[in-house]
């Protein structure tokens, strides 16, 4: 029995333990490969700050609907029994036989016992309602570009973390080439010494070099580990996790005209401040609406008697209806009504002014944006050449000085002129890319 009860603790342990459904997990050895488009999708799905700008988009989108309910007219069912003290005097009968009931010891109410079951139908006409409507629409649509801005931000930061990943684990191949390089080098003068070729100086300024290029690679190897987990923070819920991620080649730019075109079309900042003057444009309408009445309708049908029956006594008709119409003219608030007008105004004119600031911006970030991904894209292929060059320098410096030619100490020059290029390279690429990105999430493309 107790070996039952082990193997069942046992089963419940590891169905708790099992990866939810859904999850994709690599192979055994082979860590998972997320592409770009997957991170963002998995950023999305851990990152709080996002989850709680699409919840606020999603509440504000039902509050629209809830405005617009408020200039419908509502219907409730409403039953109540009332029971009141009555005056002590008893019930009356007529010669014909009616009876009376006694009266309530309250004169406002009607019978010492009264029910009441009436269907309601109300409806208020106003201007205030209206003005709710215009404002629960912009506020909905100021949280759908605030959620897309959220978004973009994740998207840029997403971005941000996933080349800098790519590019810290091509440093850290740079770095074991330059590694493997300087041990070669160092074998190399140890054989010329031997052979009484070079003095023992050109085999410590090699030992050097290599010192200098296994602490480099260690610090790649961290700079990479580090990547990694700010990264696999945002992508999993163990930021350990053993992933890689995916080398593509390099996008093109996209024209200027396009960028333009997408910018001034879907750009959230501007959607969010344009929405931020309709919200105070409602709020200036709503204010006004208190100088004008509201006309309230009324419609009961139903029972309102001292018997819960559609026949009372001697068959009275208890069933029937009322309605009633109620304007309310307003007519003097102390200023109230005039000075929230002002608030209003006051909030929207900053509104305005806000909005011109943020076309502003956002004319200005463009140009600067896209300056900053052209220039990082012509540097790009400089650097490329420029790793190229300084590869063959090494060549031809090693060439040298095997011939007898060259001194150690250019030798070293090159091998560090190649490693700083192909590094420069690396960062020049990351720096594209990125540059890029933030055109794309500006433009919306992304």
């Amino acid at each position: 029995m107790g070996g039952i009860i082990l193997c069942l603790f046992s089963l419940c342990c590891l169905a708790q333990t099992a990866p939810p459904q859904g999850t994709v997990n690599a192979p055994s050895g082979a860590p998972l490969v997320i592409t770009l488009d997957e991170a963002i999708r998995r950023a999305q799905a851990n990152e709080p700050n996002f989850a709680a700008a699409q919840a606020e988009a999603k509440a504000t989108a039902l509050d629209r609907s809830i405005a617009r309910a408020a200039l419908l007219p509502n219907a409730v069912y409403h039953n109540q029994f009332l029971y009141t003290q009555g005056n002590g005097q008893g019930a009356t009968i007529a010669a014909d036989g009616t009876r009376t009931p006694a009266p309530p010891i309250f004169i406002a109410n009607n019978a010492v016992h009264e029910y009441t079951s009436q269907a309601a139908v109300t409806e208020t006409i106003g201007l205030k309602g209206v003005a709710d409507v215009r404002l629960a629409n912009a506020t909905a649509a100021r949280a759908a570009a605030e959620y897309e801005i959220a978004r973009r931000g994740l998207v840029a930061t997403v971005v941000g973390f996933y080349y800098s990943l790519t590019a810290s684990e091509r440093k850290v191949a740079v770095a074991e080439r330059a590694e493997n390089e300087a041990a070669g080098f160092t074998d190399l003068t140890n054989k010329r010494e031997n052979a009484r070729e070079v003095a023992h100086a050109d085999v410590v300024k090699a030992q050097l070099q290599q010192q200098q290029r296994e602490r480099d690679l260690a610090d790649a190897r961290l700079a990479a580990d580090k990547a990694r987990l700010e990264l696999g923070v945002l992508l999993f819920p163990d930021p350990r996790t053993s992933y890689a991620t995916e080398s593509t080649p390099l996008p093109a730019m996209p024209s200027r005209a396009d960028v333009e075109a997408r910018a001034s079309e879907h750009n959230p900042d501007l959607r969010s401040a344009l929405a931020a003057v309709r919200m105070s444009d409602a709020e200036v309408l709503g204010a006004r609406a208190a100088y004008l009445p509201d006309l309230a309708l009324n419609f009961n049908y139903g029972i309102d008697a001292a018997q819960f029956a559609a026949k009372g006594p001697n068959g009275v008709n208890n069933l029937g209806y009322a309605a009633s119409a109620t304007v309310d003219i307003p007519v003097w608030d102390w200023l109230a009504t005039p000075h929230r007008v002002k608030q209003t105004e006051i909030r929207r004119d900053a509104a305005r002014v806000a909005l011109t600031a943020t076309q502003r911006h956002l004319i200005a970030a463009l140009d600067e944006t896209y300056a900053e991904a052209a220039e990082a894209q012509r540097q790009a292929a400089s650097l490329v050449l420029s790793a190229q060059t300084a590869q063959e320098s090494l060549r031809l410096t090693k060439l040298r000085y095997t011939a007898g030619e060259a001194t150690a100490l250019e030798v070293v020059d090159a091998q560090t002129a190649l490693t700083l290029a192909e590094n420069a390279r690396e960062d020049g690429v990351v720096r594209y890319e990125t540059g890029l990105a933030n055109l794309q999430t500006l433009t919306g493309t992304m």
